[in-house]
């Protein structure tokens, strides 16, 4: 699709969902097995409000005891066919790959949908879909009844299956084995268009694995901004995959959303390069947003009496590990405790001091620099779990 959107001063491409592909695939698949003849393109309407002109794909037909046949004769009972998921120019892991239904007649007149080859299913509560059912989210699903009902009317029914045939080895690079979706990609979308670099998406994608754990009776949470992180909780404390959540650089974005759930405690484990701007009360810590390492540091520093030559020299190092290893040599660590306790006071005070929060600094090269006083309680805790 040609449609764009300027972000940062770049012309982004839209794309289009894999509830969109789903959706159009089916009404292709229903179109040909309506009408016994064969169609070039499909045109779907997305909730958004903008109309897809899409190719169908790998078109096969058959009936019932056969596989297939080659032509299309008046007695074929269902018909398949794929859509090729077109993410724009969304860094999406489903881009490119094709998306197939199979449209089955059936003896009343339901429309029943489920999931077959690569599309998985779902094993945990706090999703969208119900334990057992294919991960074939609310939107898609209305989708894809709306456009079949479209092309066969309210009189007659059919069996619609979603595959993905590389879902299962795409999944691999998605959330879905740490969200309890097993055996492929999730049918996604709720406007069914992508809108490139869509932050919004993301952040959903994140906030998921709060309502998980709270489906899983879980009310205190660790949250790692990235993968040293999590290592970090695991390998040096023993806690537990299902209490760490990963939050990115949405940091303040899923502590609203820990008091949506009524999460009673956090302990915020990360690198100082992301969780030193909490402390100076950036929630967002992406360097594009708010890139403030080096002049918290400073202006912490300077606050505990370091001099001008020391202030100096940590604005002018060119990275936080640098600042690090410079404050280890002017025998300036008790820093790094100011900066934890300052961290969850922030965090304490973007939560209405409603969760209980601690916080662990590490840096890569010299390991933990600092746990705040709450974060030493909260670490026992979760050593006892």
């Amino acid at each position: 699709m040609e449609k764009y959107i300027i972000k940062n001063g770049k012309k982004l491409r839209y794309g289009y969902t894999t509830g969109s592909c789903a959706a159009a695939a089916s009404k292709a698949a229903a179109s040909v097995l309506l009408h016994k003849c064969k169609i070039q393109e499909i045109a779907i309407q997305t909730p958004k409000g903008w109309e897809l002109h899409l190719e169908p794909l790998d078109m096969k037909f058959g009936k019932k005891g056969l596989r297939g046949v080659s032509k299309i004769s008046q007695d074929i009972d269902w018909v398949s066919c794929g859509i090729k998921k077109d993410a724009g120019d969304d860094p999406d892991a489903t881009n490119g790959i094709v998306i197939y239904s199979r449209v089955q007649w059936r003896q009343d007149n339901k429309i029943n949908i489920d999931g077959g080859q690569g599309v998985g299913r779902v094993t945990k509560k706090g999703l969208p879909a119900p334990i057992g059912s294919a991960a074939i989210n609310p939107i898609p699903l209305q989708m894809i009844e709306k456009e079949v009902r479209e092309v066969i009317g309210y009189e007659k029914g059919v069996d619609v299956e979603i595959c993905a045939p590389e879902g299962e080895k795409i999944a691999k690079k998605t959330f879905n084995p740490r969200l309890g979706i097993v055996g492929g990609i999730s049918i996604l979308g709720t406007s069914g268009i992508v809108e490139p670099m869509s932050e919004e998406a993301w952040k959903d994608s994140l906030a998921l694995e709060i309502s998980i754990a709270v489906e899983e009776g879980l009310d205190k949470l660790v949250f790692v901004p990235g993968n040293y992180g999590r290592d970090l909780a695991r390998d040096a404390y023993n806690i537990k995959d299902n209490h760490m959540i990963k939050t990115s650089n949405f940091i303040g974005f899923m502590l609203d959303k820990a008091l949506e759930y009524n999460i009673k405690k956090i302990l915020l484990i990360g690198h100082i390069g992301k969780l030193v701007k909490v402390a100076a009360g950036i929630f967002h810590t992406h360097s594009k947003i708010a890139d403030g390492r080096r002049e918290t540091l400073a202006a912490y520093l300077g606050a505990m009496g370091g001099s001008p030559e020391e202030i100096k020299a940590v604005l002018e190092s060119n990275t936080t590990e640098e600042v690090v290893e410079y404050i280890y040599k002017i025998n300036k660590q008790q820093i790094f405790k100011v900066l934890a306790e300052k961290i969850t006071e922030k965090a304490k005070e973007r939560t209405y001091g409603e969760i209980e929060v601690g916080t662990v600094l590490f840096s890569m090269d010299h390991g933990v620099l600092s746990i705040c006083n709450s974060g030493e309680a909260l670490l026992g805790e979760f050593k006892n779990e």
